[in-house]
């Protein structure tokens, strides 16, 4: 009997997209429930002890934090995106953390009050890219011709740049050609396309414009 898969989503968290981009590479049936963050049902603080999204309920049992379901989903589908060397799989896991990382700077950007702050903060995104640039092959992916998990961990970084750069040109990947080449490559992977819905950037778009910060400026 198969398994009953249920991700709690939300429409904007890069989160639940490692998720729904893991799932798809894998073949899994699923389906998504959304949430409203700034009404969460009871249910949904029940099962999710951090009031986070993604929650993946197998048979109604509940996982939660989007690295545990990622291992959750390697131990029990097909597909495997992970390698076989454990060392391998260690410098995988610690990069999936870098991307996590990476998502925490483009939240100060989009959240930085003031031109200066803004500033620091591509700064610091642009090295951030610079040590990946130094990491990446001439291949399409990170592990070269392999998707792996560290392509489903930075699909959802790199998303936001598609809408970053209707607003402008920050200068974040200038100098990086094979991030370029990567941040294309993962752009143009069905999967990673799969985990928004149509309608991602517009809802991107109000979202930056609702934060009061210096990007909100540039876009107005």
């Amino acid at each position: 009997m198969q398994d009953t898969l249920v991700l709690m989503s939300h429409h904007l968290c890069p989160y639940v997209q490692r998720a729904i981009i893991s799932l798809e590479e894998k073949g899994v049936p699923y389906q998504r429930k959304y949430i409203d963050l700034a009404n969460k049902p009871d249910w949904f603080t029940d099962i999710s002890p951090l009031g986070k999204t993604p929650v993946l309920t197998v048979n109604n049992k509940a996982i939660f934090e989007s690295s545990v379901i990622l291992e959750y989903l390697e131990d029990t589908q097909v597909q495997p995106l992970h390698p076989n060397d454990p060392l391998d799989r260690a410098q995988h896991r610690a990069w999936i953390e870098f991307g996590a990382a990476t998502l925490n700077d483009i939240g100060g950007l989009y959240n930085a009050k003031d031109a200066d702050m803004f500033s620091k903060k591509a700064e610091d995104l642009s090295k951030k890219f610079a040590r990946i640039e130094q990491e990446l092959g001439d291949t399409p992916y990170f592990n070269g011709a392999e998707f792996s998990l560290v392509d489903v961990a930075f699909g959802p970084v790199f998303r936001y740049f598609d809408v970053f750069d209707q607003i402008g040109d920050f200068g974040i990947f200038d100098t990086k050609p094979k991030v370029i080449a990567w941040r294309k490559a993962l752009g143009l992977r069905p999967t990673v396309s799969k985990a928004v819905t149509s309608d991602y950037n517009e809802r991107l778009m109000k979202f930056l414009e609702m934060r009061k910060s210096h990007i909100s400026s540039l876009m107005s």
